[in-house]
């Protein structure tokens, strides 16, 4: 076993036991070679069923990087670029200011258009056509291109139809062809997962909220934030949204249901060959990974920066010249998933229990940099 196997599958067995986490997962690439695989705890308390390397997790907002690579790899066929203007491929969403929306503001989250109507259902995230008719129907929050604001659910909706308007396929089925089948992992990545395969996910759970921790302490979410207006409550990730049958079967490319080892793969195939495969060439991951927004997130209300669909700089955020090197994208819940140009890796950590922050996270890439930078 080496070294870095061994120190992760130690922090993580840790994170069990102490009862922080139910079930992680943790998969690392390095030079296109697999370096960790590491898993431990229960995937399904109620069964008993222990986390297995090929165990997929609902991870909600971190496979929004395989959803840009997908645009990336259709975009570079010819289909469409970075400024086109999405009303070319699909008209209905031309409307409402929207019609200089362009590819390039939907990937760096400045198009403008981050909410879905407060009336939504949350069997209305599950019908395709209802949502994107929505969205082609919603009024700009700002110019496009002027400020940079995650768009959480809209970004998959958007590039998800660009993507069927130019191919004629659903982003299930291009996740399938372009990604899962070439590099080996088409059952362990998922959009829309097919209903018979639910036996295998991890049931996720809810960790207590910060402010019923010990000592009280103010609410980690401050009410007042355009967050609230940009999704209803009933649709904002917790583990009984993540658990529906219907949500699961769905494709609601704001998120996926994937392995740790699925993500970290696709992303060393972005760095470089992988068993002999590569999803984009350098030139292309060069512009895709290039700072093309930043700023404060009018969202969140905190600092942040894109490039076309992957997040720059790592958790830190940090745009120093090593974060400049970090692209990919978190969920909530406390997963992520990144590729580090520099040390030539590929991360990913999956988990079952939400929890509010990334430290998880971050504890197991303070030890992977330090095993391999």
């Amino acid at each position: 076993m080496s070294s870095v196997q061994r120190r992760v599958q130690e922090v993580i067995d840790g994170m069990v036991a102490s009862g922080d986490e139910r079930g992680v997962q943790v998969a690392v690439y390095q030079g296109g070679r697999l370096v960790v695989d590491a898993v431990a705890g229960v995937a399904d308390p109620g069964s008993g069923r222990l986390v297995e390397s090929g165990t997929p997790f609902y991870t909600y907002s971190m496979v929004k990087g395989a959803a840009a690579t997908l645009a990336h790899i259709v975009g570079g066929r010819g289909l469409f670029g970075p400024d086109t203007f999405v009303a070319e491929l699909w008209p209905e969403f031309g409307v409402r200011g929207k019609e200089k929306v362009t590819v390039r503001h939907v990937l760096d989250h400045t198009a403008g258009v981050p909410g879905i109507p407060l009336d939504t259902r949350v069997e209305d995230l599950c019908d395709w056509d209802r949502m994107c008719a929505a969205v082609a129907d919603a009024e700009l929050w700002w110019e496009p291109g002027t400020k940079v604001g995650y768009h959480a659910y809209t970004f998959g909706y958007i590039v998800g139809e660009l993507l069927r308007r130019a191919t004629g396929k659903p982003i299930s089925q291009l996740l399938y062809e372009e990604i899962g089948v070439p590099l080996g992992i088409a059952d362990e990545i998922y959009f829309g997962m097919p209903v018979e395969q639910h036996a295998r996910l991890a049931r996720l759970e809810d960790a207590p909220a910060p402010e019923a921790a010990e000592g009280g302490g103010e609410p980690a979410v401050d009410p007042d934030l355009p967050m609230f207006r940009s999704a209803p409550m009933a649709t904002f990730p917790t583990a009984a949204l993540g658990n529906r049958t219907d949500v699961l079967a769905a494709d609601i490319p704001a998120g996926g249901k994937t392995t740790a080892r699925a993500m970290a793969r696709m992303y060393a195939a972005l760095l470089g060959e992988v068993d002999g495969v590569r999803l984009l060439g350098s030139e292309q991951v060069d512009a895709a990974t290039a700072l093309s927004s930043s700023g404060t997130d009018e969202i969140f209300g905190v600092p942040t920066a894109w490039g076309l669909g992957y997040a720059i700089g790592g958790l830190s955020g940090e745009l120093t010249e090593a974060g400049r090197a970090v692209f990919g994208v978190g969920g909530a819940g406390g997963t992520f998933a990144y590729a580090d140009r520099a040390r030539g890796i590929g991360f990913a950590l999956a988990k079952n229990r939400l929890t509010h922050d990334f430290a998880s996270s971050q504890k197991v890439i303070d030890v992977v940099e330090e095993e391999l930078g």
